[in-house]
């Protein structure tokens, strides 16, 4: 007992070290933005404004790599297409990549045009405002990461600006219309994400995993899916990732994707049919044909995020550099070099820092996945991005993504139930003298996959076994199949925190305001 107790005091001590440098990393990052600001800033009017801006911006990125990272990278790693120290690595290179090569030169001052810049035409309060708002959500994803929930970067930031305009300007300063919007992206984006994720298991499944010649189907339908993919990350990252380079409108992204995606599927027969010719007719080699493409898909991922989630860290702080230098408040606002290689390392920096925690939540505690359920997930995060940008609903990337993860998992627990059910309703038709049989048979089926449980099906059918299950038996019997694939927990504490993402973001804003505006006024 002793020894044990030893280690287990070694152990947290070793974490606490672990936890001490993290922090002691994440505190000299913004230490160094300190120095720079103040060394750049010379006798600039208000420059310590800056100085502190630039700092919380800096707290800000960390936080975005910290927490939203892990809806790209978290489902390739819960399905091992690749290591959790290679995703950390792939997404830091694409995610700086992102926000450097596409971030763009101009940001909006006002995110998603909730509030009304109008009612704020004092520099000053505009500054305190935009402070306010970027401290609020930093702080409330902050507190997300460490409780290991996936939440809206652009939601927390929304939130901000929102309750410290209206702490600034009154409730007329709000854009409710576009509020309401919003809010109803909350339903949106994950129902989208779970709709399409599942879709495409489901065909995955009927098309290849049930088939009797699993890799005979592989090869006819890997290289389809696979384009697919293709074409929407090209049409993805054409009007998302890449619109700060190139302007397209969505016919011609569409067109230039189809155009690439055809390409590769001509190229990719042959290399699916040679890979499959060497490879034995099982589950698992199918999904083996869906590692590289979906390792591809977590870096594009990773770039179109960094090009355009960077604005939420950086934002907020080209619009306080641009109402200090040009002392007034205008729509948009251009980004220094300085400031966005504030967010570019501050999000790669707090990836490799606290990312871990929220990539292992979204890849492993919601539900158990494989590389055909992650690379349908990876597909439907860009289709329905596409699709709603194009119907102009503010979305936000990571309900998309935590949604598709949910969307596979209820699949996988209907079918399972379903196939459940059916059997139940067999058995019940024969007696208990073959109790010992049957018993035998149910410890099988409740660790059986979805695919072996059809083929125990039929031979339920086909041997008449049976066992006297009640009613309540078989409801709690079909319990344990649900939380085996969808853990209601974590169900409930992300769907928590995102609900309270925009307000609890609203009222830190405000309360930081008044605080920040107590603490300047002379």
């Amino acid at each position: 007992m002793e020894f044990r107790n030893l280690g287990q005091l070694e152990e947290a001590a070793s974490s606490g070290q672990q936890e001490l440098a993290r922090i002691g990393i994440a505190l000299l990052f913004i230490l160094g933005i300190l120095i720079y600001t103040n060394l750049r800033i010379g006798d600039l009017e208000g420059g310590y404004l800056l100085v502190v801006a630039a700092m919380i911006g800096g707290y800000m990125a960390l936080n975005i790599g910290a927490n939203d990272v892990a809806n790209n990278m978290g489902p390739a790693v819960g399905s091992k297409a690749i290591t959790l120290l290679g995703a950390l690595a792939l997404a830091a290179i694409f995610e700086a990549l992102g926000a450097l090569v596409a971030g763009g030169n101009v940001v909006s001052t006002i995110k998603n045009g909730i509030i009304n810049p109008d009612f704020i035409q004092d520099s000053t309060t505009f500054i305190w405002l935009m402070m306010a708002a970027l401290l609020a959500g930093a702080l409330w994803l902050n507190v997300a990461t460490y409780l290991g929930a996936p939440v809206s970067t652009t939601h927390s930031i929304v939130g901000g600006v929102l309750g410290a305009g209206i702490a600034a300007g009154g409730f007329g300063v709000a854009n409710w219309g576009q509020m309401g919007a919003i809010v109803a992206s909350w339903v949106i984006s994950p129902a989208m994400g779970g709709v399409i994720a599942a879709g495409t298991l489901y065909f995955v499944k009927r098309s290849m995993l049930y088939e009797e010649d699993k890799l005979g189907a592989a090869r006819r339908y890997v290289p389809v899916l696979i384009a697919i993919m293709a074409w929407a990350f090209v049409t993805y990252l054409l009007l998302k990732g890449a619109k700060n380079i190139i302007k397209l409108d969505f016919m011609t992204a569409l067109l230039i994707g189809l155009g690439v995606s055809a390409a590769l599927y001509f190229a990719l027969l042959p290399m699916v049919g040679r890979a499959a010719r060497k490879m034995e007719n099982t589950r698992e080699s199918v999904n083996k044909l869906f590692t590289v493409p979906l390792i591809f898909a977590a870096a594009l991922l990773s770039f179109a995020h960094g090009a355009n989630d960077v604005a939420n860290a950086i934002g907020p702080l080209a619009a306080i550099n641009d109402a200090i230098v040009n002392h007034g408040v205008v729509q948009k606002a251009s980004i220094p070099l300085w400031v966005m290689m504030v967010g570019a390392l501050g999000i790669a920096i707090g990836l490799l820092l606290y990312g871990p925690k929220l990539i292992k939540t979204v890849g492993n505690e919601i539900t158990e996945l494989d590389k055909t359920r992650a690379f349908c997930i990876a597909l439907a995060a860009a289709i329905t991005v596409i699709v709603a940008s194009q119907l102009g609903l503010p979305v936000s990337s990571t309900h998309i993504a935590v949604g598709a993860v949910f969307g596979v998992g209820f699949l996988r627990e209907y079918l399972k139930v379903n196939y459940a059910s059916q059997l139940h309703l067999i058995l019940e038709e024969h007696a208990g003298l073959e109790r010992e049989k049957l018993q035998k048979f149910l410890n099988n089926f409740e660790k059986a996959s979805v695919e072996d449980m059809k083929q125990m099906l039929k031979q339920a059918k086909k041997h008449k076994e049976d066992v006297p299950l009640t009613k309540e038996e078989r409801k709690r019997l079909k319990n344990v199949y649900r939380e085996e694939l969808v853990k209601r927990a974590s169900i409930k504490k992300i769907v928590a925190a995102w609900i309270i993402t925009v307000p609890v973001s609203a009222l830190l804003a405000a309360l930081l305001y008044f605080m920040i505006r107590g603490m300047l006024l002379p």
